[in-house]
């Protein structure tokens, strides 16, 4: 008879706690990695070595490295869609000042870690490489559920997926401009510019 495996309180910490944790400190070092020298140099030992852990503890999470970048990436795309979603339809005003709010708390984000756009918008391996078009899809089924009541405009979903994609490619590049330094502007000026150039792509 096999006996049940039973998890037991370290320390007043619970079993599923500790799993938490190191789940959420191999995600972090990844991500930190990741950002600051690309998915590359994301390896199992490097990862483990910055979280404090063995190789054991990685593989209770991720069944192999590639498992961890996909979940870094899934992590940001969330937070970043999050951002936007939230901000977008709980901000007061018209659809102009809900838009640049959105656009402003995105930038807040990035802004107070530049990890996130290095991992949204670096090189990728193919597998990643997929994860973003999945991301870029996702972006411009949002703008087709949203864009037609927040904005006014008749909903014409083919023109719409395509007006998204080229918001959202443009967007990544004025992002990467203002964190390399090319572009010299605040956190709200560049809210506002990209306010104007969406709305001129998205509005007929």
């Amino acid at each position: 008879m096999v006996r049940p495996k039973v998890e037991r309180s370290y320390a007043g910490v619970s079993a599923a706690k500790r799993r938490s944790d190191r789940r959420g400190a191999l995600l972090r070092e990844g991500r930190r990695i990741w950002g600051e020298s690309g998915h590359a140099a994301v390896t199992v030992r490097g990862v483990c070595k910055a979280a404090g852990l063995t190789d054991r503890y990685f593989y209770e999470h991720f069944a192999s490295r590639e498992e961890l970048l996909v979940a870094i990436a899934d992590e940001v795309r969330d937070l970043l869609l999050g951002t936007l979603i939230q901000v977008g339809l709980t901000s007061r005003g018209g659809p102009e000042q809900r838009l640049r709010a959105a656009l402003h708390a995105l930038l807040e984000v990035i802004a107070t870690d530049p990890h996130v756009h290095h991992i949204a918008a670096g090189e990728l391996s193919p597998l990643l490489l997929e994860r973003r078009r999945a991301l870029l899809a996702t972006m411009a089924a949002i703008v087709v559920e949203y864009a037609p009541a927040q904005l006014g405009i008749a909903p014409d979903p083919p023109w719409l997926a395509r007006a998204a994609l080229f918001v959202a490619g443009g967007l990544s590049q004025l992002v990467e401009a203002w964190l390399d330094g090319t572009l010299e502007l605040s956190t709200g000026e560049l809210a506002e510019h990209a306010t104007a150039l969406i709305l001129r792509a998205l509005v007929p």
